[in-house]
């Protein structure tokens, strides 16, 4: 194992989790913003994506408001590849595209701007569980005529990431890391 993904895996393994009603959630800097995030994580997170992508077929890096924005902006300036962040509002630009996503915690509307046909793609997210957020904006790039290449996501937890990778064969789909929460203790599992 990599010092890199050691690092990322001992910061998830002694995150603090809080309970919301039934629902055990685990806290961590890359998937919350909160607390701090140590820059030698950060550091971590971002040779992992940079080694686990083929940067030869992508043309643009697509970050998902709010924790997408601390993963893809390292990625773009070490890679030189620009940059959109799928955004929880409108700005009305030409070509927008609205989305709906939903996730198991919520549901609101997304918007995805400056995404030009043919354009190749990777999405960088931080945490994928259902896998109802990473649909809806799979499916909003379709409608820019751009294709996904390449799904990564920092920690995968429950079952969406499979079941993404049964409905788009066609896109490469993985994770850094797999968790499942075993009550209030945040279990580790091994690829």
């Amino acid at each position: 194992m990599s010092d890199a993904l050691e690092r990322l895996r001992a910061s998830l393994a002694n995150a603090p989790v809080i309970w919301k009603g039934d629902y055990p959630y685990f806290i961590h800097p890359i998937t919350d913003g909160v607390p701090r995030l140590d820059p030698e994580v950060l550091k971590a997170v971002t040779d992992l994506c940079e080694a686990a992508i083929d940067w030869s077929n992508i043309d643009l890096i697509l970050g998902i408001e709010a924790m997408g924005l601390p993963l893809t902006a390292p990625l773009s300036v070490r890679t030189g590849v620009p940059l959109v962040v799928g955004r929880k509002r409108s700005y009305g630009l030409e070509g927008e595209v609205a989305i709906d996503q939903a996730t198991g915690y919520s549901k609101q509307p997304m918007y995805l701007n400056d995404i030009l046909p043919g354009e190749r793609l990777a999405i960088v997210d931080d945490v994928l569980s259902t896998g109802g957020t990473l649909r809806a904006v799979i499916e909003g790039v379709k409608a820019t005529g751009a294709t996904v290449n390449h799904i990564l996501v920092v920690v995968e937890k429950g079952p969406g990431l499979k079941q993404l990778q049964v409905d788009y064969p066609k896109i490469k789909i993985d994770s850094l890391v797999r968790l499942e929460m075993d009550g209030g203790n945040v279990v580790l599992l091994d690829d």
